[in-house]
């Protein structure tokens, strides 16, 4: 923390970054729950993802994770919510990733208009045939490689 507010949209001072927290929810049988980004939503219409989404001012990262998984999905992830790991690729922005084990039918979602269009369950070889054929955003399928091993 910096002790000063950044405004969305506005460019990230050097050497500054934000939080930005995304969040993989796997089934017991090891299964990724994906949802599809609204086509009106830039970067990356209508590509799926994984809830994702910055901190806002005075959030610490897992309250911005449940609050990212609740706005997005409907899910109410706490306590099962697990921190995995941080990453940064020089973007500003300073990424902590978590997992969440959940069994929850597509049905049971409920999405956020404007963000969200779509969810469905994909196994790891799915995943990797839709991040293939470019259905999934490159951000997501970056950091899946970090969470395969936790799957």
């Amino acid at each position: 923390p910096l002790g000063r507010q950044h405004r969305r949209g506005d460019p990230i001072p050097p050497g500054a970054y934000h939080l930005v927290v995304s969040v993989m929810t796997c089934s017991s049988d090891g299964k990724v729950l994906l949802t599809l980004r609204s086509s009106k939503k830039h970067p990356y219409p209508a590509l799926w993802e994984i809830t994702a989404g910055s901190a806002v001012s005075g959030e610490d990262s897992k309250s911005a994770a449940r609050r990212e998984l609740l706005e997005e999905t409907g899910i109410i992830a706490d306590p099962k919510l697990v921190y995995t790991y941080s990453s940064s690729h020089g973007s500003g922005s300073i990424v902590d990733m978590y997992m969440l084990r959940m069994d929850i039918s597509v049905s049971e979602l409920t999405l956020q208009p404007g963000e969200t269009e779509d969810a469905k369950w994909v196994t790891p070889e799915e995943f990797d045939e839709m991040a293939a054929r470019g259905l999934i955003t490159p951000p997501v399928v970056r950091r899946f490689g970090i969470y395969r091993k936790f799957i």
